[in-house]
């Protein structure tokens, strides 16, 4: 057993600084993201980025031509597709996974108040934000509706014998246009992430600086 008076070891020592240096003050860093949070994030992006790149090779003549094996892209498109919800359903086993599922399900009144100013491009009212924002709360569920939708509007077309011709049809069609949709929306967001470095790095590495924290999401408090 160590004596107080004895010298502590080194990597107790290195253990201690890094501990020290993720909670030390305003220069310091937080933790944002678990290890299996940064997981699920970069699972999905692949898996929806897979989905956006063989549609795109699937639907725009010029890439349908560079690439051809039509039936290789559609294949691929549609397991990635399917293979889109596991990332989500792994991820229930982690805590903090579901800690944040239920930040994201929660709209409260400083959520209105940020997306008023966002709405209105107000610059000056201030914008209070919990762990996430009023905005990623919104991109997070619509694009998990979006993803379920796409998923069972594609059964009814890959798999032809689950429904007559007529509902295969319009779910061709409400399969087309909200793809579209969800490319606009991936590209505001991945816009958006361009802009934020420390949000980058925050997925990347798993953790922010104090004083990002304290401006962009005031009202979060870690640990809780």
């Amino acid at each position: 057993m160590r004596r107080p008076s004895d010298p502590m070891p080194r990597h107790a020592e290195h253990a201690g600084h890094a501990e020290r240096t993720e909670d030390a003050g305003p220069g310091g860093r937080i933790r944002r993201f678990s290890r299996g949070e940064r997981w699920i994030h970069r699972s999905t992006a692949a898996l929806m980025g897979l989905c956006v790149a063989t549609a795109a090779c699937l639907y725009l003549p010029a890439l349908a031509e560079l690439v051809g094996r039509r039936h290789l892209v559609v294949t691929v498109h549609v397991w990635s597709g399917l293979l889109l919800v596991v990332p989500f359903l792994l991820g229930l086993a982690s805590p903090a996974f579901r800690a944040d599922l239920r930040r994201l399900g929660r709209f409260g009144p400083h959520d209105r108040v940020w997306l008023r100013a966002a709405l209105r491009r107000d610059r000056v009212t201030r914008r209070p934000a919990g762990k996430f924002n009023a905005g990623q709360k919104v991109y997070a569920g619509w694009l998990a509706g979006a993803v379920l939708v796409m998923a069972g509007t594609g059964m009814l077309m890959w798999w032809t014998g689950l429904v007559p011709l007529v509902q295969r049809t319009a779910a061709t069609f409400v399969h087309d246009w909200l793809a579209l949709t969800v490319a606009v929306v991936l590209a505001a967001h991945i816009g958006k992430a361009l802009g934020d470095p420390e949000a980058r790095r925050g997925l990347r590495t798993g953790s922010v600086g104090r004083a990002w924290a304290e401006r962009e999401h005031p009202l979060w408090r870690p640990g809780e």
